[in-house]
């Protein structure tokens, strides 16, 4: 039976190449490996050929295209003879629609507000312009609405085995109402000249049996299918009768019978660049394939859990992973419900639940304390390590060259400010105006507030939003936390000294109704379910927001160390203090010390080990500068012109070089020509440079991309890569990136140690415990192979040789030797790992800056870990491997005894000190076992 408490945890990415058969498989693999859960990707029905899996179409099925019920019993199987438990990766958020496979979604398009299904979607059925009838805006046309009808790309169908009508559009199906049948079958009728055969006569009398537009209601519907499906013939006849739906050339209104017909859905077709300003349902960030669903709603929650429930109740769920919890309306509502999932009846005794949630949190945030949630997935420990990893002493001259090389003067958080406003007037520009509406509507609801105007209302919003430092609140219905209150506060003052307008009490209104403090008993007047609508729905928009603004804009637009371009980081922040580390520790072990501590995920920016090269970068800080100038000498032919704009941008070039970086190869000793050219690297710097360019969003964009400054940047990196074309580039760049290398390799062994030593529990993104250089996806969701990690884990055993391996520390194996060795240590420990207790470890000495100590702490025993920070100075630069005694100090233990080194075969050391220049042989890791004292 696997730990109720995950020591180890590995996320593996389900594809329908990769089902739950070919996960059974890699299970023997991820024991030895020491790995206690499987953390799998999602795998309920998600729409054909999804790669990720988060488009569920159907909560209450296993994934066909895994292996569905017997794939999934299998991989059960092997998992529990591993004494292997499962975390799922659940989706409570959204669902995929549009497309013909979602019945949900199916139903609310024929019925609209009618249907059984309409509480589940976030839809504003009555906030459509120019419609008379309230509805759901589609924006699935590859062209304006007019020509799409009139090329007749939108087509009126019968499906004869079902008796129902709907159109097409391409792959998406649009229900028809049945209220409508009656109307389309004397129309199909007429024009196929029918009216004297029997099949026509019988599709004439059902359509007056069921005439009117109240008719049929819903519960009738099935009968009219069912009668219709059963008309001998009239499939011919229906089939002859659509061409009345159907374009003809030279008759101009011969798409209005269609066009009249689809006006009286209960949906809108439109272009898909109206997506922007008026969808009116809400989408998974900018995503209009993927709805929101209102868990909030109790028949839903439970509609979508009966799966889960029965797989935890059946015991063959250990934990849960809740995908994108910002976008709950209510999550602390949420997880106290998810509670009589996990743990009915409140049982006493029933093991441990797991469940951890995907939430990013700013620099100074907490995460709130949730009802049975142990923490989040980890990218705030993610950051954390980078930035203790961070040489500050030496990272000021970064900042100078990314200014010289860029141009760029402004702040981060002026151009974050910038990001928002462009995202916010573009990409959820329809989300925004749904909230805008929403609170005019409070505003004239009542004579105190009916004179802010919409014009004011909008502007006051923006610039609070605009000002808005973290991803979202989390208030309730009986108001907002201490926390929170300041928060809204900050944020409403930051937007009020930026108002110029009059009426500047309109902010008062505006943070009145965002903390409901406008309906809190002894204010009447205002609509309390308004208020509390609008305050849940903007704390539900500023996630997607902020992710937009910040993680796919800013991002890409500040370039100074890309390390610190990771999510749920901080580009501009400074690197982190040894005593900083320690604080942040110690609070994790006493709040949340089970939550999960990542390096990578399917969402990162790039691989864990290309960011620790990055990270090298301020040690090696000067021949950067110079190497920077050297590389825009030699390159400068290649740079292409448009309107005289350079092609990359110099912020670009700068951001390719450390991308570059980050990803080079160093395998072989030499890098000849056929490394690149035969190879797939050049197609996939291609790639990541044209999909950072459109995140920008300065010189292109998903929405409005520009072929030439995209088709410059492939040809830059082209000729940028071919040595006919820049030998000397690549001959400079090679033997810089292997010095940049090999600090990133020590710093990344540097970060295994802390990811599985520190409070938390150590995640490994799969393929990660050999060297990992990917970019941003879909570069890091590659097919892994197993088979010669296997065989790479075999070959170093138990007790791993480490001269050897750092001999050929470029195979990756170092890596995999450590991980496997320090989880082998958890395994052993438990009690120190799981609830211990966190202790910094102070160093003196010329050198105390360089390392970071700190031990572990159980009842009895102790686990007492010490690693290096910095390598420049021992490395020469990187030039080699760290010679032995480049540390020089003192690490004080006190109060512990008998120290026993977990990687060496060492004696056992009595002293209560230990000395650096004794410690760091090989490896940039030291682990001792200890005994506490009395």
């Amino acid at each position: 039976m696997p730990p109720a408490l995950p020591r180890a945890t590995y996320r593996l990415q389900l594809t329908p190449s990769f089902g739950f058969d070919d996960a059974a498989a890699v299970v023997p693999y991820l024991k030895a490996l020491g790995i206690s859960h499987v953390y799998a990707s999602p795998f309920l029905k998600a729409r054909a050929g999804s790669t990720h899996g988060y488009d569920i179409i159907d909560h209450n099925v296993l994934s066909p295209q895994f292996g569905g019920e017997g794939g999934f019993t299998r991989l059960c199987a092997a998992l529990a003879e591993a004494d292997i438990g499962l975390i799922l990766d659940f989706v409570p958020n959204h669902m995929g629609v549009h497309f013909a496979d979602n019945a949900w979604w199916l139903d609310v398009l024929e019925w609209g507000a009618k249907s059984s299904h309409a509480a589940a979607f976030d839809i504003d059925w009555e906030t459509m312009p120019y419609r008379r009838q309230g509805g759901v805006l589609l924006p699935i046309l590859g062209r304006p609405y007019g020509e799409a009808l009139e090329n007749g790309e939108i087509e009126l169908r019968y499906d004869a085995d079902e008796g129902s009508f709907s159109a097409w559009y391409y792959d998406h199906r649009l229900p028809i109402e049945p209220t409508r049948y009656g109307e389309i079958l004397r129309k199909i009728v007429e024009t196929a000249g029918a009216d004297d055969e029997p099949a026509g006569r019988a599709l004439l009398e059902l359509a007056a049996r069921y005439k009117g537009p109240r008719n049929p209601a819903r519960s009738k519907s099935p009968a009219l299918k069912q009668e219709l499906a059963a008309i001998v013939g009239a499939p011919a006849v229906i089939e002859r009768g659509l061409c009345a739906y159907r374009p003809r050339p030279g008759e101009p209104d011969s798409v209005l019978a269609l066009h009249h017909l689809l006006e009286r859905q209960h949906y809108r077709v439109a272009y898909w660049r109206l997506a922007g300003s008026e969808i009116n349902y809400r989408r998974f960030f900018d995503v209009n394939t993927l709805a929101g669903i209102r868990v909030e709603d109790r028949g839903t929650f439970d509609a979508i859990h009966r799966l889960i429930a029965r797989l935890i109740a059946d015991g063959l769920l250990q934990g849960l992973r809740l995908d994108h919890i910002d976008g709950l309306r209510d999550p602390h509502q949420y997880f106290r419900r998810l509670q009589a999932i996990t743990r009915p009846g409140g049982r006493r005794g029933r093991r441990t639940f797991y469940v951890v949630v995907e939430k990013i949190l700013a620099e100074d945030e907490r995460l709130p304390k949730f009802a049975g949630v142990a923490g989040t997935t980890g990218y705030e420990w993610l950051n954390v390590i980078s930035r203790v990893l961070l040489d500050q002493r030496v990272l000021a001259p970064l900042d100078e060259v990314w200014r010289d090389v860029s141009g760029e003067r402004r702040s981060f958080d002026e151009i974050l400010i910038e990001a928002k406003q462009r995202v916010l007037r573009s990409l959820l520009a329809s989300e925004f105006t749904v909230l805008v509406r929403l609170l005019t509507r409070i505003a004239v609801g009542h004579y105190s507030t009916r004179d802010y105007s919409a014009d004011s209302l909008r502007a006051a919003f923006e610039l609070f939003i605009l000002h808005f430092p973290v991803y979202r609140t989390y208030l309730t219905a009986s108001g907002p936390s201490g926390k929170d209150r300041a928060i809204i506060e900050e944020a409403i003052d930051k937007a009020r000294r930026q108002w110029f307008g009059p009426g500047v009490h309109v902010f008062d209104f505006l943070r009145d109704v965002l903390t409901l403090d406008l309906v809190k008993p002894g204010r009447a007047g205002h609509s309390i379910s308004r208020v509390r609508r609008f305050a849940f729905k903007v704390q539900q928009f500023t996630g997607p927001m902020m992710a937009k603004s910040l993680e796919d804009t800013a991002f890409y637009r500040y370039h100074r160390v890309l390390a610190l371009n990771e999510v749920g980081g901080n580009p501009s922040v400074n690197a982190m203090t040894i005593g900083q580390f320690h604080e942040r520790m110690a609070t994790r072990a006493a709040t949340f010390p089970h939550g999960m501590t990542a390096t990578a995920t399917h969402d990162t920016k790039r691989g864990e080990d290309a960011r620790t090269r990055l990270l090298a970068l301020p040690e090696l800080a000067q021949a950067w500068k110079h190497a920077v100038q050297e590389w825009r000498s030699y390159n400068a032919p290649l740079i292409g012109r448009s309107k005289s704009r350079a092609i990359p941008s110099p912020a670009h070039e700068y951001m390719l070089y450390q991308a570059l970086l980050g990803a080079w190869p160093i395998e072989t000793p030499d890098l000849a020509d056929s490394d690149l050219a035969n190879s797939d690297f050049v197609e996939r710097i291609q790639a990541y440079a044209v999909k950072a360019a459109r995140e920008g969003k300065e010189q292109t964009s998903w929405l409005a991309p520009n072929d030439n400054y995209e088709t410059g940047l492939r040809d830059f990196v082209q000729q940028l890569l071919d040595r006919a074309r820049s030998a000397e580039f690549i001959t400079s760049f090679d033997a810089f990136a292997r010095r940049i290398a090999c600090i990133g390799a020590l710093k990344s062994l540097v970060q295994v140690a802390l990811k599985i030593t520190m409070p938390g529990v150590p995640d490994f993104y799969q393929g990660t415990e050999l060297w990992d250089l990917s970019m941003v996806d879909p570069d890091n969701r590659k097919p892994v192979e197993f088979a010669s990690r296997a065989a790479a884990l075999n070959s170093v055993g138990d007790h791993p040789e480490w001269r050897t391996l750092a001999d050929s520390w470029t195979d990756g194996r170092i890596k995999l030797a450590l991980i496997r060795r320090l989880l082998a240590l958890r395994r052993a420990m438990p009690a120190v790992f799981d609830d211990g207790r966190y202790h910094r470890l102070d160093v003196t000495g010329p050198h105390h800056d360089e390392v970071l100590a700190f031990a572990r702490l159980g009842k009895r025993d102790a686990v007492i870990i010490a690693v290096v920070r910095f390598f420049g100075r021992a490395t020469d630069d990187g030039r080699r491997w760290p010679r032995k005694g480049a540390w020089e100090g003192v690490i004080n233990v006190e109060n512990m005894a008998a120290f026993k080194s977990v990687l060496t075969a060492g004696p056992v050391m009595i002293e209560p000190k230990l000395t650096l220049i004794d410690l760091f042989d090989v490896l940039p890791v030291a682990v001792f076992q200890a005994r506490l004292q009395s």
